[in-house]
């Protein structure tokens, strides 16, 4: 997802998402799969081990590419960073920590 996103922030002169997309939705859903799988990750390969701290560990793993990322936009032509990116991007990675643990929790209370 990483390079997906780099590849992407590496193109010069976007001024148009392609979909239709505005620019700070499709941070939000970027960054929203880049939590997730990093809080995937994090948890060893599974939704079963989800917790607060991988959550938070997660979080911050896709806040500080986000950081990254903004920062690698300044050295490409017709591109350049924001801040309000980066709070899309970090918005998006929140959002879907939070509800991979809200859903996580849900099952685990369904469980016992």
């Amino acid at each position: 997802m990483m390079t997906a996103l780099f590849v992407a922030s590496s193109i010069p002169n976007l001024h148009r998402i392609p979909g239709g997309f505005s620019d700070k939705t499709a941070h939000f859903w970027a960054y929203a799969l880049l939590g997730a799988l990093a809080l995937r990750a994090l948890a060893g390969g599974t939704w079963r081990a989800v917790n607060r701290r991988a959550a938070a560990i997660g979080w911050l793993i896709a806040v500080t590419y986000a950081i990254t990322d903004e920062f690698h936009q300044a050295f490409v032509p017709g591109r350049s960073p924001s801040w309000e990116d980066w709070v899309a991007d970090a918005l998006g990675a929140g959002v879907a920590v939070i509800a991979v643990l809200a859903v996580r929790r849900l099952r685990a209370g369904r469980a016992v």
